[in-house]
């Protein structure tokens, strides 16, 4: 469909809204095309085995939400370890920065969610419907039992993948075999219930209606990526020196010689683009630098007998026939950093103390004198192993003088994964440096295997005078 624009007198007026029209994007082969689909298959198959792989006879990956424990295989991360949290994000968001000033949106093209789902929501459409021109076809024809035969075999494809996205997905945060059997039976939790309808609708939705118009109206990265790029950053390029003026010829014609670049206008790099856009009008947002225009391109220099990279990965100082930098300052300091932050990362995860203490002074009473010269407080210390192996620790405490602690096991077990909530008094003598609030150290040390420690600070409460 040809939208006009309205005429006010003899000036073009232009539409402030077009109606979406949809593409059909073409089947392609090539190096990238493999890359992509090796790309969706391993980052699809990891989604959705992780969840029904077993550790220790529990869920290897599980963020356990009621109990606050994320489990990641032999780790056990707790809200005290939030910090690690923050930690990858930063390294998450500081690798995009890098890669797209390396290479473009390498991670939009082959890694992003939308564009991995999009793929398969894809493959099944072509399953149910054919190819570009029988999709486009069946579109434009009446609605007859054939045409609703295959579109509703479509949605049912896609709504059963939509669902097992979505059950997946809470299979991280509730054990999915306990997920699975609940579905079967017909007891599964509400909230459970809820996120898997949700985020199957939110996958069905985005893979399969909206598309190319998540990333072209909806994602904020298309609109500030051009900041990380420069005139050295890879990017999907058309070679205009070279293609133009562009026009059909016949492959054993003498192109030169009639006045023609290497373009023979045959529009497959649109007619494969999943977004729709023509790369030879220059590098525009919505490039999700998904190369399948190289790959078409590719394809048809090599029927036509021309030398391929007419559309290429390239730098912009590169297709002028400059030499491209690729170590300039923004990929050393984006790359030491990151770098920087890996290491310290995987040194903090191997060196992490697994027992953590948090002490909680008795309110009840404040303290309390025993005879005439010893001032009792009381406290309830929890102790936590963030190991998943269990381990004695010995308690012990320090700031005063004679400070002595006693509790009915001053050496306790404590489970893997476990909180264990005992009850610790703390004495020290009535003496002239004790004041009415004193503060005092409480230590639980490891007291089996590498020796480790974690330490409290409380206050310890005495009379005045």
């Amino acid at each position: 469909m040809t939208v006009r624009p309205a005429m006010s007198g003899n000036v073009a007026v232009e539409p402030a809204y077009v109606a979406h029209q949809k593409i059909y994007p073409r089947e392609v082969g090539g190096r990238f095309a493999r890359l992509r689909v090796a790309a969706v298959l391993s980052l699809l198959g990891l989604y959705y085995i992780l969840p029904w792989i077993r550790w220790d006879a529990r869920q290897a990956v599980l963020f356990d939400l009621p109990a606050r424990k994320f489990y990641i295989f032999s780790l056990a991360f707790w809200p005290q370890d939030f910090i690690f949290l923050s930690w990858l994000l930063i390294i998450a968001a500081l690798s995009l920065f890098f890669f797209t000033a390396l290479a473009g949106r390498l991670w939009c093209g082959f890694a992003c969610p939308q564009t991995v789902w999009t793929e398969v929501f894809v493959w099944l459409e072509r399953l149910a419907e054919g190819k570009r021109a029988q999709r486009m076809k069946l579109d434009r024809a009446p609605w007859s039992a054939a045409k609703l035969g295959r579109k509703t075999l479509k949605y049912v494809l896609w709504t059963a993948c939509a669902l097992w996205t979505g059950f997946t997905f809470v299979g991280y945060f509730t054990p999915i075999g306990t997920l699975g059997r609940e579905i079967l039976a017909g007891t599964p939790g509400p909230w459970e219930l809820f996120w898997i309808l949700f985020y199957g609708f939110a996958t069905f939705g985005n893979a399969g209606l909206l598309r190319e118009q998540v990333c072209k109206y909806m994602c904020p990265y298309a609109r500030f990526q051009s900041a990380m790029f420069d005139r050295h950053t890879l990017i999907i390029s058309y070679d205009e020196a070279r293609g133009e003026p562009r026009g059909a010829r016949q492959r054993a014609s003498n192109h030169r010689s009639m006045g023609l670049g290497d373009c023979i206008d045959c529009t497959l790099c649109v007619q494969v683009c999943p977004t729709g856009i023509d790369i030879r009008a220059g590098l525009q947002y919505e490039c999700i630098a998904c190369a399948a225009c190289i790959d078409a391109c590719d394809g048809v220099m090599d029927r036509m007998g021309y030398a391929r990279g007419l559309i290429r990965y390239a730098t912009e100082a590169g297709v002028q026939g400059r030499r491209a930098k690729i170590l300039r300052p923004r990929m050393i300091l984006y790359g030491s950093a990151l770098a920087a932050l890996i290491v310290g990362f995987v040194t903090a995860i191997a060196l992490r103390n697994p027992i953590a203490i948090d002490v909680l002074h008795d309110r009840n009473g404040l303290y309390r004198v025993i005879g005439n010269d010893t001032v009792e407080n009381v406290y309830l210390v929890r102790l936590l192993n963030k190991d998943e192996h269990a381990h004695r620790l010995a308690l012990s405490a320090r700031g005063l003088p004679g400070l002595q602690l006693d509790t009915d096991d001053p050496r306790p077990w404590v489970g893997g994964g476990q909180t264990l909530a005992i009850a610790v008094r703390l004495r020290a003598p009535q003496s002239p440096e004790l004041s009415i609030s004193n503060r005092v150290f409480i230590r639980a040390s490891q007291s089996d295997g590498t020796p480790r420690y974690a330490e409290s600070t409380t206050r310890f409460i005495a009379p005045q005078g």
